[in-house]
């Protein structure tokens, strides 16, 4: 592209700034609504991402449009979408809060993060939007609809890089690494972080590189305050980044300074107002700007321009796709993860599948890159993977004012070829819960993909020990399950966030408990012994945002299971019964469970829930041992922690609603109310067997309310739960972690 050397030229520089840098576009909105022509332009950081979308072909509108919808959200906190999330390969629930990855070739090395969030879903975006003005350009930035440049710096050599030239995505993604927050990007034996480290507002480099009559800045930045001895961010600051001169280096020009000091870095939920800010600090100037121009352009004419440019620009359409970085067997593990039916297929439908393959916990990154063929007249889309670290240490737990507290270790170690092994194990310790599981899986990416895997489960739950007393007269019964079994799993997937699981498991159940609240530290307790065999089959759609306290997604899960085993019933020291009892049981069951959050991007968001079971379960020999084994509704998380048998039922639907108010980010107000209803209630009559009540009484409610902040590492909650028909109707609960175990072989 040329340009009119007689014409009197205009440049504008855009400092860097994080999301105060979001004004750039306002500032760009109003010089094209009052006809200054931008002839060149030059950016640092958020400079240079508005910069390369404006020298793109993009509108201050549709740059407006683009940086305040969901998906430049998603960008700015390392967030991909969820609805393209693969639940086939999203790992079970756990009471983790840290997990470190540790490379098992370079085990006694740090393995520290270089980020605070995940860089995928910007270098994807920057590709999408980028990619076509690059490849017409030919990679040349003098090319694109308006001459570009951007700054980056090389660490390595302590310099300032001037990209001029090459793949625009990349420079711009280099362009705005900050450190710690965005990984940096490795070009050319350089290690490249964000520009304004050592250049945040590049006047020097639109003035040496265009020789522009007129220069205006945006500038929303500053240098770094003198260190402080107690803040280590400010010593980094002054270690690693050199002062930068905010002035224009020729005699014509002007600064327009919008004021956004008051905007976080990092937060970019305000870019609309930010970039009115913008607009609002340009008009208060454009008449100075005027008086100092002499050439103008219509903003029709820039459209005009801009259409004809963008007309030349390629579809982003694929034809082919090619993994490199890894071996080749683990290369066509990820190419054989790409399931497009499809000769040609474009960015929305590749987006899909690249970011289910980042589900996938042994696939660390995908750098996606692209090359235009002039005789096709398609794109092959370049897909560069690392794979993640072998082996996974994952600590957590659960801290509580109940006596439920417990600690949590979990391993797992993955093997990367044509298909995916990994290796498990956990282990849960505290008063109520203790359990230890350890398993396979393999994940096949044949073209009907699937996973099978096998675990051992062994655990035991103490609902005596783990018991709140309160009241002197109360005392709570001796109940302690134990539960061992293996597992085996197949599934399958069901779109993207679906999954079709068969299952099969075989085991042993005992349960301890004495038939009567008056017995002594010596006394045997009655032991039910049921060996079971347990088949079934389970359909499970989940776009939940969180394991617990979940705000946003849905819930829909339907599973089949039938149970035939063997029960042994032996007496203690305090049963009334003389003979020790055994039987044959089997039955079959049906589940059913919907959760649904509306309004998620509200500050009041509404949910619902609803659960339903039928089963033809039979009674054990006595009432303790039937309603052990007996279906429990479980909707808020202490109930979790307690035997409640008025909320076990063999047959029973539910329902619940839920408030949820938005304090501020991460920190919400939960009032849920929940009603119980069993089709008939498990009663012990007088000889401590099972019976029935009349069908459809005994209706149970539940009501909780909830202050939650969620941790980067966890929730810490504080609750008051309301249960209608218990000794001891409420309870006040604060914890810190996951009220999440290992689950029992009937669940």
């Amino acid at each position: 592209m040329s340009w009119n050397v007689t014409a009197q030229k205009i440049g504008v520089v855009m400092s860097g700034g994080g999301a105060s840098g979001i004004t750039h576009i306002g500032v760009l909105k109003a010089l094209e609504e009052h006809d200054i022509p931008i002839d060149f332009i030059t950016g640092t950081s958020i400079g240079a991402v508005v910069g390369a979308f404006y020298a793109s072909g993009y509108s201050p509108e549709e740059m407006e449009v683009i940086f305040t919808s969901e998906e430049f959200k998603r960008w700015a906190s390392g967030e991909l979408n969820d609805d393209f999330k693969y639940h086939l390969r999203k790992k079970d629930d756990d009471a983790s809060m840290i997990t470190f990855k540790i490379d098992t070739d370079t085990i006694w090395e740090a393995n520290l993060p270089s980020s605070f969030i995940s860089s995928e879903s910007i270098n994807f975006g920057l590709m999408s939007y980028l990619l076509p003005s690059n490849t017409v350009a030919k990679g040349n930035f003098d090319s694109l609809f308006v001459p570009f440049r951007c700054v980056a710096s090389d660490i390595i050599s302590k310099k300032e890089v001037i990209f001029k030239s090459g793949k625009l995505p990349i420079a711009v993604r280099a362009s705005m690494a900050y450190p710690l927050y965005v990984k940096p990007v490795s070009y050319n034996n350089m290690l490249l972080f964000d520009g304004g480290l050592y250049n945040n507002f590049p006047s020097n480099v639109i003035y040496n590189d265009f020789l522009p009559d007129y220069i205006i800045g945006s500038n929303v930045s500053y240098n770094f305050d003198l260190p402080n001895e107690d803040n280590i961010l400010s010593q980094l600051k002054s270690i690693i980044a050199n002062e930068t001169d905010y002035s224009i280096p020729c005699e014509e020009g002007i600064i327009i300074e919008p004021n956004a000091g008051d905007y976080a870095t990092f937060n970019f939920n305000y870019n609309k107002e930010l970039i009115k800010i913008g607009y609002d600090a340009t008009i208060a100037v454009i008449d100075s700007i005027k008086n100092n121009i002499r050439t103008f352009v219509s903003k029709e004419a820039v459209e005009n321009k801009r259409r004809n440019f963008k007309a030349t620009l390629p579809k982003l359409v694929f034809d082919k796709i090619e993994v490199s970085g890894l071996n080749k067997s683990q290369n066509n593990y990820i190419e054989n993860s790409i399931r497009i039916n499809k000769d040609t297929f474009g960015i929305d439908e590749i987006q899909h599948e690249y970011i289910k393959i980042l589900s996938d916990d042994k696939v660390k990154s995908l750098y996606p890159d692209a090359e235009f063929n002039d005789s096709t007249k398609y794109f092959t889309l370049k897909l560069k993977a690392k794979k993640e670290k072998d082996l996974f240490i994952s600590f957590g737990g659960l801290f509580s004012t109940r006596p439920i507290d417990e600690g949590f270790i979990g391993l797992k170690y993955n093997i990367l070829d044509q298909a995916a092994v990994t290796l498990m194990a956990n282990s849960y310790f505290g008063r109520l819960h203790n359990s230890v599981m350890g398993g396979a899986r393999i994940d096949l990416p044949l073209k009907i993909p699937f996973y099978f895997q096998a675990t051992y489960n062994q655990g035991v739950w103490d609902y005596f020990k783990s018991n709140n007393v309160f009241f002197e007269d109360i005392k709570p019964s001796f109940l302690v399950v134990r539960d061992k079994y293996v597992k085996a799993e197949l599934g399958l997937p069901v779109f993207y966030k679906g999954k079709l699981v068969f299952e099969g498991s075989a085991g042993e159940l005992i349960n301890e408990y004495y038939q009567t609240k008056t017995f002594i530290s010596t006394d045997e307790p009655d032991k039910t012994f049921f060996t079971n065999m347990i088949g079934g089959v389970f359909y499970e759609r989940n776009s939940l945002n969180k394991p617990q306290y979940a705000s946003q997604g849905s819930l829909f899960s339907l599973r089949y299971r039938y149970i035939k085993g063997n029960e042994d019933t032996r007496l203690g020291s305090t049963s009334s019964d003389t003979i020790n009892y055994k039987n044959s049981l089997e039955w079959s069951q049906i589940k059913l469970r919907y959760d649904q959050y509306f309004n998620s991007k509200r500050k009041v968001k509404f949910g619902l829930t609803v659960e339903g079971l039928y089963s033809v379960q039979p009674f054990f020999s006595n009432y303790s041992a039937s309603v052990l084994a007996a279906p429990a509704f479980q909707p808020i998380p202490e109930t979790r922690t307690l035997f409640q048998p008025n909320l076990r039922a063999y047959t029973y639907v539910a329902a619940g609603i839920k408030n949820i108010y938005a304090i501020f980010n991460k920190f919400q107000l939960r009032l849920e109310a929940y009603a119980f209803q069993p089709h008939q209630t498990i009663l012990a009559d007088i000889n401590q067997k099972a019976s029935f009540s009349p069908i459809w009484s005994n209706t149970q409610y539940i009501g909780s309310a909830s202050l939650v902040y969620y941790t980067p590492v966890g929730p810490i909650a504080l609750n008051a739960n309301y249960y209608d028909n218990n000794e001891e109707k409420w309870s006040v609960m604060f914890h810190f972690g996951f009220i999440i175990f290992n689950k029992k072989s009937l669940d």
